[in-house]
């Protein structure tokens, strides 16, 4: 079961990644944004999941304070490139509904690059710093870590003593990598929604709204269990909830996003179409 739901994490993914890259119809920002997006997805879930599968089947679960360390940085510096990137996809939907004409000059392919590039480098100094920082602290008392993996809020209650400012590194960091992405989001939405709400035509609103549907709920699910787990206030018992919600937004959201964005996209399922055929036909040879 373990090794069923990694191989359809993967397989899902990487078959976006590659319909994306291989049809000519689908050679636009938006899947190349996609592509990078799925890629993304499979690197984020690697960190995390098969060490979870992996400790559940052996039941073994302990993690040494190196490797803790690696698996913090890694999903740090992924987590916050998937705010950003989920943010400049945003951006193209805003383009290409609110400034059609400007699209081609804003959205070319030396752009779409730099937003790409930009989105992984600019977080990797700022979630590295973290991680070291939140090493840094005197570790006291009990050793073991309430939580799947190594999160940042969790290994910051192992810290010694009740320091707030402990915790505030953290905090802050969710809300300048998870709220300002989102508030860019929230932002591109409104004028996307302002305008599509102008449109005369009732076929030319559907289509625009569909277009934007599957990128909306991926927004919805992966943001929605992010803020309430970083940003919310937390009891003392909350280490139930927390873990589930920390499933929810490395796990099951990475699951359903390759679905979210294949069964809504029909130029997806054509080009599944036309390329499942070849595949099979020159494996049969």
């Amino acid at each position: 079961m373990e090794l069923f739901l990694i191989m359809a994490l993967l397989i899902r993914n990487g078959l976006i990644i590659i319909i994306t890259k291989s049809d000519p119809a689908l050679q636009t920002p938006m899947y190349f944004f996609l592509g990078n997006f799925s890629f993304l997805e499979m690197c984020y879930t690697s960190v995390t999941l098969p060490r979870m599968l992996a400790d559940l089947w052996t039941q073994r679960r302990n993690i040494s304070l190196s490797t803790c360390a690696i698996q913090l940085g890694f999903f740090l510096i992924l987590g916050g490139t998937e705010c950003f990137l989920l943010a400049v996809m945003a951006y193209e939907h805003y383009v290409a509904i609110c400034r059609p004409l400007s699209y081609p000059l804003i959205m070319n392919y030396k752009m779409c690059v730099q937003l790409v590039m930009g989105s992984w480098i600019s977080v990797i100094p700022v979630q590295a710093g973290l991680t070291y920082e939140i090493f840094s602290l005197p570790f006291c008392g009990s050793n073991k870590l309430n939580h799947v993996f190594c999160d940042a809020p969790p290994l910051v209650k192992l810290t010694c003593g009740d320091n707030p400012f402990n915790e505030f590194p953290v905090y802050a960091n969710a809300a300048l990598f998870g709220m300002f992405s989102f508030l860019l989001i929230l932002v591109s939405y409104i004028k996307i929604i302002t305008t599509i709400l102008k449109l005369p035509s009732a076929t030319g609103r559907a289509k625009a709204f569909s277009t934007c549907s599957s990128h909306l709920i991926v927004v919805g699910l992966f943001f929605g269990s992010a803020i309430i787990t970083y940003l919310l206030p937390k009891s003392k018992e909350s280490g139930g909830t927390d873990k589930v919600l920390s499933l929810f937004y490395t796990t099951v959201t990475t699951l359903f996003n390759p679905l979210t964005y294949s069964l809504r996209n029909k130029d997806i399922i054509v080009a599944m179409k036309k390329l499942l055929p070849k595949r099979l036909g020159s494996s049969s040879k």
